[in-house]
């Protein structure tokens, strides 16, 4: 459900039939990964946890497993700043302006504060609506306020975004989360109006004119050890520094639930063998890995060779079957986007994160609890975003591609 309101400053031509990016002026931020989880079991419950919000897409008037009586809104569970794909970026809320580091999440449409540092603002404006969030292992219960929204030293700024206060929350080891998925993620937060939607941070920078359409293009760096890990984000464009061109776009997905979040369609080769024929799925910051129905992991798994390894539950390969991996090939509308056998593995400088040895080999494919026909049959975690640079334009309702410097690189 993406806004026609923000239709109006796009702009786009065409080369050889493909919707590719015209660039203006957007504007940068940094973002700074927190490496510290403890342990594969912390990374695992995150990303089951996230993955079983997915499928709880009916928002309206339920109630989860555990009876909470506000809905389940996707983001991670309660360690939400102690997952392997924890990026965070500094705001700076209110008068007087305090900085708060959030989590950013490409999977709600909801920013709030509150969760470390107290919300003390003078100049917020308490609307009375309860708002709730609910991550299964953690939560977050309060009230929106409208206040003044600063990214940066005030370089960006945003005029009375409605933002999140908690009064309760629990498991959120940072000051909240700063929402970028589209508007429709954010749908049954509000509890006076669960059939209404916020503004995210770049619909509303583009309604305001601070950039010329709502666009937010994401970085991200593969771990390498001994280097600061860095990531950006961009509002209202891209970063073609960032990048090999052509950016290209792919429309989002009519599937649901996937249709709600970032969702597109793919197909994806192991070799000549199908692994997953055309179906939908979600692109998603938050998850780590690569997740695929339960059929199509079964056939990854039989084409690898690969054998669960029962400390971590992933699947592990010789020092000969990785010098023999095939190149794992998403094919997303006309492109074709390539993990190379290097990127198919989970980075060895982390593998006393996952009690793994030294020289161990692991794959970074898990499975989905479902088969194929869910409607979110992949998940494309941050596995893959590390080695593609991505777009998601919320007022044409678009995820875009582009390869960049480490998208062949040999960094795992």
């Amino acid at each position: 459900m993406f806004s026609a309101v923000f239709l109006l400053a796009l702009q786009a031509f065409s080369v050889m039939g493909l919707p590719v990016e015209v660039r203006d002026s957007p504007v940068t931020l940094p973002m700074t990964r927190r490496l510290t989880f403890s342990n594969i079991t912390d990374l695992l419950r995150h990303d089951e946890a996230r993955l079983a919000a997915f499928g709880e897409y009916s928002t309206h008037g339920r109630r989860d497993a555990d009876d909470h009586p506000f809905p389940v809104v996707p983001l991670s569970h309660a360690n939400l700043g102690n997952a392997f794909t924890g990026y965070t970026v500094s705001v700076g809320i209110g008068n007087p302006l305090i900085t708060y580091n959030l989590i950013v999440d490409s999977a709600s449409a909801i920013t709030w504060v509150g969760a470390g540092l107290p919300y003390l603002s003078r100049s917020g404006v308490d609307t009375g609506e309860p708002v709730a969030v609910n991550y299964r292992f953690g939560s977050f219960i309060g009230t929106m306020f409208q206040d003044e929204f600063y990214f940066g030293v005030r370089k960006l700024s945003i005029a009375r975004l409605q933002i999140g206060v908690a009064s309760t929350w629990e498991g959120v080891a940072v000051d909240g989360v700063l929402g970028i998925g589209p508007i429709s993620s954010g749908l049954g937060a509000l509890q006076n109006s669960p059939e209404a939607t916020t503004p995210t941070v770049t619909e509303r920078l583009a309604a305001q004119g601070s950039i010329s359409r709502p666009v937010v293009g994401v970085f991200f760096q593969p771990v390498v050890s001994g280097i600061d890990n860095l990531g950006e984000l961009t509002f209202g464009g891209t970063n073609p520094r960032r990048y090999l061109r052509p950016i290209i776009y792919t429309d989002v997905t009519t599937t649901a639930p996937s249709s709600r979040y970032w969702g597109i369609n793919q197909r994806i080769t192991y070799g000549n063998i199908e692994i997953l024929a055309s179906t939908a799925g979600v692109v998603d910051s938050g998850c780590t890995f690569l997740y695929l129905a339960i059929d199509a992991y079964e056939r990854y798994q039989a084409a690898t060779g690969g054998t669960v390894n029962p400390a971590n539950g992933l699947l592990q390969i010789s020092l000969e079957q990785y010098r023999y991996l095939s190149p794992l090939e998403f094919h997303i509308g006309d492109r074709n986007y390539i993990l190379i056998p290097n990127a198919q593995i989970w980075p060895r400088c982390l593998n006393y994160n996952i009690n793994g040895g030294d020289n161990d080999i692991f794959l970074i494919v898990k499975a989905l609890a479902t088969p194929t026909g869910a409607g979110y049959d992949f998940v494309n975690g941050y596995v893959f975003l590390q080695r593609f640079y991505t777009a998601f334009d919320s007022g044409r309702g678009r995820v875009a591609f582009a390869r960049t410097k480490f998208t062949d690189a040999d960094t795992n």
